[in-house]
């Protein structure tokens, strides 16, 4: 037989686009279209409603960036369509080649009652099946006019990102309003014929089952009669029955669908539009479930879930209805899909705190699995996290978009810092936007990494971010699937029950140990340095003012602050969103979150103010008390208490360089450190007197600010390439280099570009580190500042700080793994160390860093270099990022341990707070290892009055301690991060205050301490 395949196929193309889909609509008529603008911002839905609409006609233009608009149509269904089906098309002006990023609409009937969403692939609300003729018909919709930020040619610069610089040019043009009869006979045909059409171009052309299905498709254009598809289409349909009944063979890759939108919390839209689009969406979803029995939809992100609750109650009402049939699946357990890499431990833990919890109080849920389709790498102690919170399971598929190494497996447990591991799958689909085409059905089981020992993979099926979720296409197309010879076998599953026969199919799957690193995206970890200042600021508050809002609870019968700590903990967790605080959302998301942080920071230092005040007595007479919330001893003060501090010895002496015969510059010496600062305001000597040791390489210099051109190949605010190595500029010219302001220190500005920067370097008495304050007015356009520190240390790894523990990554380039992560995330400290000596770099707000190591020629030593990102400025989403002033602080710490590491970066990003009292305030715990680090000091959520405290091993090693409570207490449990009780109590009843304990490295434990 000759091969026709290429002649069939295009005539299958040409006959669907051109005659069997337009088919699907054989009549129609026009509605009638009015319309009100909203001015300003989004109205309530009763507003709307009932606002004065004005004439509007098919093929005007609507929609100013950001609007709303309310339209209103209405109309009759025609006598002669009695006993069809009706159904409005409802085209706002959609771009169909877009799923989403654009406008959206909400229909309401007139009551309010919400009816589905429209959206680019899903303009359609059903009228009546049948009808009977003569009905009134009246629709009003709530469309927004967002602008499409992210165009055919991406990454442009615009200024559509926020309202007050968008304009108020229309957006759209009104397309299609009309009443339509819905041939549902023609429109299964469709579905027919796309699905055998696109499993037949994945088929081998060697294989018999490919030519069956093409000779069937054949045999069904034949039964088409062009000029009358609708009266012909049961007879084509027929003629594919054989092939679309034939079962799939017993080895058949196993796809679970789950439906599902991943909707952005913010990205290329405001946080208030994403209120909207997940009442447009669930509205959608809600609508599905009511017509298709086989089908599940999951949801994450117990924020969204929360907006639904208070903003749509007339949404909310038809969610929980969905919830209680088992099919509208709440998924994730964390309060919103965040960021893994930057979020503190506190904040990482609390996230699965408040979305578990939310699920558990709503419909009485509790999630096993984790969902993160899309955020960008996963931190090493994540595991215990999950673990800790109660779930087992975690799903992503952000790693299949690495550029540099393909990973290795699709099932697979993960091992974090602790040794916890976690049961994960990356769906090999490669989408979380799956559409049910037989390319993605069958790429999944092609690209399954693990053939013959496992068979199920999970499928994120739906159109997200403003696409409306998953459409009746879709289900349809899973449903032929079902059981089809030449393709996966597909069902729609909760994620609980993929996860479950997943498990039990693999019970020896690998292991991959360490940080889920994706090779892309590097940039997320330091553009819009304040979002990022702001996170670490709210983290830090936080933790403070539960601690002494505990203390003084505790101490002086104080009011807790519950409610408003959990609203606070909700905005802060909100604000982790993987495109907040990664900085890769629009200018409006960035200038409305640094507001946010401003009036958190605001609402937590009252909190702390008035619990220190309760706690530190008569001010009158009173002695400064230094209120101390770090977990270490600082100044004689306990960690966790409050006491006049002792005084620290000894003062910085600052004097010119020019005494020692070096030309220019100055040095400071406080006993421990001495500190070389040459003319240029470079520090080329940092030297450790009681170790004998240099930490600055030879030749080399410590605070070398350094520029680079900064052009990533796509994804401006989230990419740097490597490339960008390749050209950079040492600022070595200072404007000035001279004692600064305060005692002990030594100012530097400098001027680049359009930029200054100005820098006060000092050694604080009795300290071993050089504390160092940058202030940059960042003018820059499409360039990446770094802070460079050239260091004498030969070290094959190096230490990172992550949830409650550190990472370690190497200083070599030794396979492309290690080379890819040419930039990586810190928290707190960044450590290097050779045997009994090493270096940390703390600091108070940035998070990017990046490690390398040369030999130098001159002595044959190692200089390592570690350099602290700074700024950048992309000019995409937002054209203006980083611009303006922004204040660092970092610390060089000569010969620091990794336990020095730690207690410094607690020391710089919770300063001590002094407040004029007569009464010294003993800490609500102690702890007698400075190994075991206390996270949080907190009463119950559940108003118990019962004190948690939450630590884990900070030092890498396993660790004996000792912790007392500094009150009565009747009983000692360990708990989740839930604060349930797990395992047996640790003491029951009046066994004393003190509690033994042995940890493993990195064990996070919480105990609840019953008074």
């Amino acid at each position: 037989m000759h091969d026709d395949r290429d002649l069939v196929e295009a005539r299958l193309k040409r006959v669907l686009d051109e005659r069997i889909r337009p088919a699907v609509y054989p009549a129609s008529v026009p509605l009638d279209v009015a319309v009100w603008h909203a001015p300003g911002e989004p109205v309530p839905v009763a507003e709307g409603l009932s606002a004065v609409p004005g004439p509007i006609a098919v093929g005007d233009e609507w929609g100013p960036p950001w609007g709303t608009s309310w339209f209103t149509v209405t109309g009759v269904v025609p006598a002669e369509w009695a006993g069809r089906t009706v159904e409005a098309i409802l085209d706002l002006g959609f771009d169909e080649n877009m799923p989403g990023f654009q406008c959206e609409g909400l229909v309401y009937r007139p009551d309010g009652t919400p009816v589905k969403g429209l959206n680019p692939r899903n303009q359609w609300v059903r009228v009546g099946a049948p009808v009977e003729g003569g009905e009134e018909v009246r629709l009003h919709i709530e469309a927004a006019s967002n602008p499409v930020v992210l165009d055919y040619h991406p990454f442009l610069p615009t200024t559509l990102g926020d309202k007050e610089t968008a304009g108020t040019r229309p957006q759209y043009r009104l397309g299609r309003m009309d009443l339509a009869v819905f041939d549902e006979t023609v429109w299964q045909l469709v579905m027919d014929l796309e699905v055998l059409g696109e499993l037949m171009r994945e088929l081998p052309v060697e294989g018999a089952r490919r030519w069956e299905i093409l000779r069937a498709v054949e045999r069904a254009l034949d039964a088409v009669d062009l000029q009358d598809v609708n009266g012909t289409a049961t007879a084509a349909r027929e003629r594919l029955t054989g092939v679309l009944s034939t079962p799939a063979e017993p080895s058949a890759h196993r796809i679970s669908a789950v439906g599902h939108a991943h909707i952005d919390s913010a990205w290329l839209w405001p946080l208030r539009e994403t209120v909207r689009k997940v009442a447009r969406t669930t509205s959608n979803m809600t609508a599905l479930l009511e017509s298709e029995r086989d089908f599940v939809f999951a949801m994450s992100q117990a924020q969204q879930w929360a907006w639904v609750k208070e903003h749509r109650p007339e949404v909310w009402a038809r969610v929980t209805k969905a919830v209680a049939t088992g099919r509208f699946v709440p998924t994730g357990g964390m309060w919103v899909e965040s960021d893994t890499n930057m979020p503190g431990s506190e904040a990482m833990a609390r996230q699965f705190v408040h979305g578990k919890r939310f699920f558990l109080d709503e419909f009485g849920i509790e999630n096993d699995e984790v969902w993160l389709p899309d955020t960008f790498g996963f931190a090493a102690g994540l595991p215990q996290i999950i673990r800790a919170a109660g779930s087992k399971w975690l799903l992503t598929q952000k790693i299949s978009w690495s550029r540099t190494n393909t990973f290795p497996h699709h099932t697979f447990l993960w091992e974090g810092i602790d040794g916890t591991r976690i049961f994960t799958h990356f769906p090999p689909v490669d989408t979380y936007n799956c559409s049910m085409k037989g390319g993605e059905i069958a790429h999944a089981a092609r690209n399954f990494k693990d053939k013959g020992v496992a068979r199920r993979s999970l499928a994120p099926t739906g159109w997200g971010d403003g696409g409306g979720g998953t459409t009746r296409e879709m289900v349809a197309k899973a449903a032929r699937m079902r059981d089809l010879a030449g393709s996966a076998t597909v069902t729609w599953e909760t994620p609980a029950e993929f996860f479950a026969k997943a498990e039990a199919e693999y019970p020896n799957p690998p292991v991959w140990v360490g940080e889920l690193y994706l090779e892309l995206h590097r940039a997320t970890l330091t553009s819009q340095a304040k979002t990022k200042q702001g996170n670490r600021r709210s983290e830090s508050l936080l933790r403070e003012a539960e601690l002494w809002a505990a203390t003084a609870a505790v101490r002086a019968g104080h009011p807790y602050p519950y409610e408003q700590l959990d609203r606070v903990w909700k905005i802060v967790l909100l604000h982790q969103f993987h495109d907040i605080l990664p900085g890769s959302s629009i200018a409006w998301v960035h200038r409305e979150a640094e507001k946010t942080y401003a009036a958190v920071a605001e609402e937590l230092d009252g909190i702390i103010d008035a619990a220190q005040r309760a706690l530190a007595g008569d001010p009158a007479g009173g002695t400064p008390l230094l209120f101390n919330s770090a977990p270490h001893t600082r100044e004689g003060v306990a960690a966790g208490g409050a006491s006049a501090p002792l005084l620290v010895g000894g003062a910085t002496g600052v004097r010119s360089r020019d005494a020692v015969g070096e030309r220019g510059g100055h040095i400071l010496d406080n006993g421990l450190l001495r500190v070389e600062i040459d003319g240029r305001g470079l520090v080329v000597s940092v030297y450790d007197l009681a170790a004998e040791r240099e930490a600055v390489a030879p030749g080399g210099a410590a605070n070398l600010l350094q520029i680079h051109p900064d052009f990533p190949n796509m994804w401006d605010a989230w990419d740097v390439d490597e490339f960008y190595r390749n050209t950079v500029t040492d600022l070595v010219d200072a404007d000035e280099v001279a004692p600064g302001e305060e005692p002990g220190s030594v100012r530097v500005t400098r001027s680049f570009g359009r930029s200054k920067v100005t820098q006060s370097l000092s050694l604080p008495p009795g300290a071993k580190r050089l504390d160092i304050q940058t202030e940059v007015d960042w003018h820059e356009t499409e360039k990446f500042l770094k802070l460079a520190f050239s260091l004498d240390v030969r070290a094959e790894r190096y230490a990172s700080e992550t949830q409650y523990g550190h990472t370690y990554r190497a200083t070599h380039t030794n396979t492309s793994w290690e080379a890819a992560k040419f930039e990586a995330c810190n928290h707190r400290f960044v450590h290097l160390e050779e045997p009994g000596w090493g270096v940390a770099l703390v600091n108070d707000s940035t998070y990017g860093h990046d490690v390398t190591r040369a030999v130098r020629a001159s002595d044959g030593g190692t200089t390592t270099t570690l350099r602290a990102s700074l700024l950048r400025a992309p000019r995409f989403p937002d054209p203006e990022t980083d611009q303006g002033v922004h204040r660092f602080r970092h610390a060089l710490v000569p010969g620091a341990t990794i336990g020095d590491a730690v207690r410094e970066g607690y020391v710089i990003n919770l300063p001590a707070r002094r407040v004029l009292g007569d009464a010294e305030v003993a800490p609500l715990v102690t702890l007698d290892n400075d190994a075991v680090v206390v996270t949080a000091v907190k009463l119950a959520d559940d108003g118990s009055g019962d004190v948690i405290v939450r630590f884990h091993e900070a030092h890498g090693g396993r660790a004996r301690a000792t912790l007392t409570a500094g009150f009565p207490i009747t009983g000692v449990t360990a708990t989740d991060l839930l604060e349930r009780p797990i395992g047996e109590p640790r003491r029951e009843g009046d066994e004393g205050d003190t509690v033994p304990l042995t940890l493993r490295p990195f064990e996070l434990v919480t105990l609840r301490l019953k008074r």
